[in-house]
């Protein structure tokens, strides 16, 4: 190698990683990537700071055998406000809207497995996020459940 040519090498790989990584965040194009929804932290750290305990976190656990909603499905206990005894709640985290178009009705069915009174199942859903349990759910535990999974769901989390 010639005197200087090993800093030359550095600069040029240093200047090509700029370069991608520029492009990458769409500086380039003059696109910035899309805000997605939140992810499961992000929706329990919003339950928290709206007064719901989250223990028993199961990462998989759909409620069901329908392996399909296991690879979206997070178990986990929730109590807080007015729901004084902790609740098995499931919430589903699909891809995108279309996936949660095509297996929204199959939450539904997979709570026949867990519910222990049809009549007082319950579920929220902000596409593309469905929670679902056995209830009933007390009124500001069930609202402050919606109110966090609306915002984890809208672009951004």
């Amino acid at each position: 190698m010639f005197p200087g040519s090993r800093s030359l090498v550095r600069r040029a790989v240093l200047v090509a990683v700029a370069a991608v990584s520029i492009a990458g965040c769409g500086a380039l194009t003059g696109t910035e990537p899309a805000p997605t929804p939140a992810d499961f932290q992000t929706f329990e750290a919003i339950l928290s700071r709206a007064g719901i305990h989250v223990d028993h976190i199961v990462s998989g656990d759909p409620g069901c055998d329908d392996v399909e909603l296991g690879r979206t499905a997070i178990g986990f206990d929730a109590s807080g406000l007015d729901q004084p005894t902790p609740t098995r709640l499931y919430v589903y985290i699909f891809r995108n809207g279309a996936t949660f178009d095509r297996l929204r009705q199959t939450v539904d069915d997979c709570a026949k497995a867990y519910v222990t009174d049809p009549a007082t199942y319950e579920s929220i859903d902000a596409s593309p996020f469905v929670v679902a349990g056995q209830g009933p759910w007390a009124p500001a535990f069930r609202g402050a459940v919606r109110t966090a999974l609306t915002a984890a769901a809208s672009p951004g989390g």
